[in-house]
């Protein structure tokens, strides 16, 4: 919620208007802090009217060019910063002096729109490596590793009193076969 409503803003610029004080007697009568606030209040109803005074509802976007534009003017004319906000229709000199800020830190990339949120979840996909193809003795200490695992499930089905499937036989009595064919 705003520190000051539109009423209370329209009536201390309608007395300066009227000539009942200056600056500071309007600020010290009104109880404003800040005698800035009151010439600020002044200058904005002088250039843009008393609609400028309220607030606005919806927060507005400027393009990266509107506000290059901007700043360039703003570092050739030597006005201040209200000036320039009030010249271009900125809501305020502090919108400008952030720009300028954003300006000398980062130039003209700041004022390049950038991505706000979290970033959506993608699927990462996974990099394939190419299986490099087995010697053939990495091929023959890989068959190993697998009948020895057979064999091992074969002798845990036989220690439980399981029947072990025919495949398993058949490829059995071949490995038997197969082993006394190459020891000959």
């Amino acid at each position: 919620m705003a520190k000051y409503d539109y009423d209370f803003k329209k009536s201390v610029v309608e007395a300066y208007r009227r000539g009942e004080g200056g600056y500071v007697a309007l600020a010290r009568r009104y109880g404003i802090p800040a005698v800035s606030t009151v010439h600020k209040w002044v200058k904005i109803v002088e250039k843009l009217g008393f609609d400028a005074l309220n607030r606005r509802k919806n927060k507005q976007t400027y393009s990266s060019q509107f506000k290059q534009d901007v700043i360039h003017y703003y570092l050739t004319s030597g006005d201040s910063y209200l000036d320039v906000a009030l010249n271009y229709g900125l809501p305020s000199g502090n919108l400008l002096q952030h720009w300028h800020q954003l300006f000398q830190r980062e130039g003209i990339e700041g004022f390049l729109p950038k991505l706000k949120g979290r970033p959506s979840m993608t699927k990462k996909k996974k990099k394939q490596t190419p299986k490099k193809p087995l010697t053939r003795e990495q091929e023959l200490e890989r068959e190993n590793e697998l009948l020895r695992a057979e064999l091992a499930f074969i002798k845990k089905l036989r220690a439980l009193g399981m029947n072990i499937p025919n495949r398993l036989k058949n490829e059995m009595h071949e490995s038997s076969t197969n082993s006394e064919k190459s020891s000959d």
